[in-house]
This record gives structure tokens, C-alpha cells and sequence, in this order.
């Protein structure tokens, strides 16, 4: 290989690199998953129709005028930060979209608080409550041992299993990039491999999965 070749390709290989490093230090939702194993369009559309996968969701927009701090307890509503109206149009078309693609969802699994019980009834009319999806700190891992359990279990029955929750418990597991309000995660369980992130569905990007 002459020398110009060779310069040329390690120029390309250099800036491949340094974009995928800016898109990683951007806060790219998928900086940190290996390309090989990113999923998007039909190719993910067909993964969740077989199922077998984990869909975690962060709960719809909310009004961040509001706060948690003076909650007595989980069903106080009037004490938290609940979703908006805006928030509440988006998780009803969510669920008008999973009606509309056949998305199979077995177990809804959700934090206990009362915004994301509300999504998660405004997109599935279902929701049980579990202590181990609950909100909490982003640097209290022990808090999310039993999450990684459920991000790491295999999903039978040809359905997918739901987790309805926060930003905070997705980043501490993951260690990726913040899901936006409304935003879902799709996960594939390993087992005792753990589980990795395949996916990321913005709350208006379901539709375009058939694409």
C-alpha cells in the first residue's frame, strides 16, 4: 500500500472515531451501544412484535412548576409533579400507536408515583404498582438491584415485558443518556449476561418504526 493510501485511510478511520467520541460526549441517546446491536425502523418493529424484549419507559411530560418534596404519600397526587395536559395527549398516542402496530406487551410494571401510574394507564389502561421500579437518586445503585433483575430476565410468552419509571433509575443502571420525557427504552434481557440497550423510541417516533 503506497504512503498516500495508506494517510487517506487513517485519516477516515481518525474521524470516524472523533465522531463517534463527540456523539458520545453530545449525550447521543446510543453513544454507548455497540452499532452492531442498534436497532431502529422495521428491523426493531419485528424484534417487538416477537417479543422477548423489555420496554422501559420514562414517564410523559410534566409540569416542572410542581415538585415532590411535600408528598405524605404515593397517592397525595396534589403534592407531586404530576403530567401536563400535553403529557397526557402524548402517552394517549402512544397507546394509539401500539394498538396500531400490534405491539405485544405482557406485564406493565410501574413506579408507584402518581405520573407515571398515569402514563402508563393513558398507554396501556393497565398498570401494577412495584416497589422495584421506583424513582430515587441516580448515584444509589444498590436502590436498583431489583430493576437490573427485571431488565435482565427473559421475557416468555412471545410478549414484551413494560417498565414504567424515572430518568434517574434508567442513567444509574445504564449509564447512558437521559431519557427524554415520554421516551422508551427497548432492552434486550441477557440472563446472567445482564441485558443492553437495542433501542430508543421518542414518544412521537412510533409510527415511523414501519419505515
Amino acid at each position: 500500500m503506497d504512503r498516500r493510501r495508506r494517510f487517506l485511510l487513517q485519516a477516515i478511520a481518525s474521524l470516524a472515531a472523533a465522531a463517534w467520541l463527540g456523539a458520545a460526549c453530545l449525550g447521543d441517546p446510543l453513544a454507548q451501544v455497540a452499532p452492531a446491536h442498534v436497532l431502529s425502523g422495521p428491523a426493531l418493529l419485528d424484534a417487538l412484535h416477537r417479543g422477548g424484549l423489555v420496554l422501559y419507559f420514562r414517564h410523559a411530560e410534566t409540569d416542572f412548576g410542581q415538585n415532590d418534596d411535600a408528598m405524605t404519600s404515593f397517592n397525595d397526587c396534589s403534592r407531586q409533579r404530576n403530567l401536563t395536559d400535553t403529557g397526557r395527549a402524548h402517552a394517549r398516542a402512544i397507546g394509539h400507536s401500539f394498538a396500531t402496530l400490534r405491539i405485544p406487551v405482557g406485564d406493565v410494571l410501574v413506579s408507584p408515583y402518581c405520573r407515571t401510574r398515569e402514563t402508563a394507564q393513558l398507554i396501556f389502561g393497565r398498570a401494577t404498582v412495584s416497589m422495584a421500579v421506583r424513582g430515587g437518586p441516580p448515584s444509589d445503585r444498590a436502590r436498583y438491584a431489583e430493576l437490573e433483575k427485571l431488565l435482565s430476565q427473559p421475557v416468555d410468552g412471545g410478549v414484551n415485558r413494560v417498565i414504567v419509571s424515572h430518568g434517574n433509575p434508567f442513567h444509574a443502571v445504564t449509564g447512558s443518556a437521559y431519557l427524554a420525557e415520554g421516551e422508551a427504552a427497548v432492552i434486550e434481557p441477557r440472563g446472567n449476561d445482564g441485558f443492553r440497550v437495542v433501542g430508543r423510541v421518542k414518544w412521537d417516533g412510533w409510527e415511523a418504526l414501519t419505515r
